[in-house]
């Protein structure tokens, strides 16, 4: 059977028309972790396999993934998981068993599963926090694939894996592309108003000396413009220097007028 590979942008997953499957999950931790990770993503198809039904009611609380697990489904074997589905990936960190299938890497894997999951549902099944997936397991695999960790390491936590993979699905190189929408910056008439207010306060302050003010107050409108504030962050600094000026302006009677005076001091 070929896989199909017609490219499909992440922002069109078809996200109903692919099953994550567990099979012999144990830890309530790590299936709620699971669950609150498809929640991330937007998919919601979770299928368990001989679940550890204590396990299983005790998940049910996985923050804001509530709907993830009362739609989840129950099944006794994986064949009877996977039976609707005409693409069955396993995600397997390899170790040193022997394989009978075609193994990707999960940056290789994700295209390939959008594709398919774009005509007929796909499932992506992972085994248990203990063993993984069985050779018998595999046997109901198309393909499988693998993230790429460090060899010394290759397994991972449940609830990361899925996370991990489902990025990957939902990764779009386009959007990653595009450029973040720019602030507006600061007007030259704000960039001004701040270096004459910044240079009032300096001057205030002691730091400008009267025979080198004219430098310094070249040094301080170049300094303000190498910034590049936008409009928002010019009005901040203008509010954080009227208010330092004031307090220098206005220095508390008998009390230190320093900046910082006013922390205790334990």
């Amino acid at each position: 059977m070929k896989t199909p590979v017609a490219p499909v942008e992440a922002d069109t997953f078809p996200l109903d028309e692919l099953r994550i499957v567990l099979v012999s999950p144990r830890n309530p931790l790590n299936i709620g972790a699971v669950a609150r990770a498809m929640s991330n993503f937007g998919f919601s198809r979770l299928r368990l396999v001989n679940a550890y039904d204590v396990a299983f009611r005790e998940a049910r609380s996985a923050v804001r993934a509530g709907h993830v697990l009362e739609r989840a489904e129950l099944f006794s074997s994986l064949a009877e998981a996977v039976a609707d589905c005409s693409l069955v990936v396993g995600a397997s960190s390899v170790g040193s068993r022997e394989l009978h299938h075609p193994l990707r890497r999960l940056e290789q894997a994700a295209p390939l599963i959008r594709a398919h999951a774009a005509a007929a549902p796909a499932a992506l099944v992972f085994g248990s926090e203990k063993y993984g997936l069985t050779n018998e397991d595999l046997s109901h695999c198309h393909w499988l694939l693998r993230i790429p960790t460090r060899r010394e390491h290759g397994s991972m936590n449940l609830g990361q894996a899925v996370a991990v993979c489902l990025y990957e699905l939902m990764r779009s190189e386009a959007a990653a592309a595009a450029s973040p929408v720019a602030a507006r910056p600061a007007s030259a008439g704000d960039l001004e108003r701040l270096t004459a207010l910044l240079f009032e306060v300096l001057s205030l302050s002691g730091y400008v000396k009267p025979r080198i003010g004219s430098s310094t107050e070249e040094k301080v409108r170049r300094l303000v413009r190498r910034l590049s504030l936008s409009a928002r962050d010019a009005e901040i600094w203008l509010g954080m220097l009227k208010q330092i000026r004031w307090k220098l302006e206005h220095p508390s009677p008998g009390g230190d007028s320093s900046p910082g005076s006013g922390e205790s001091r334990g």
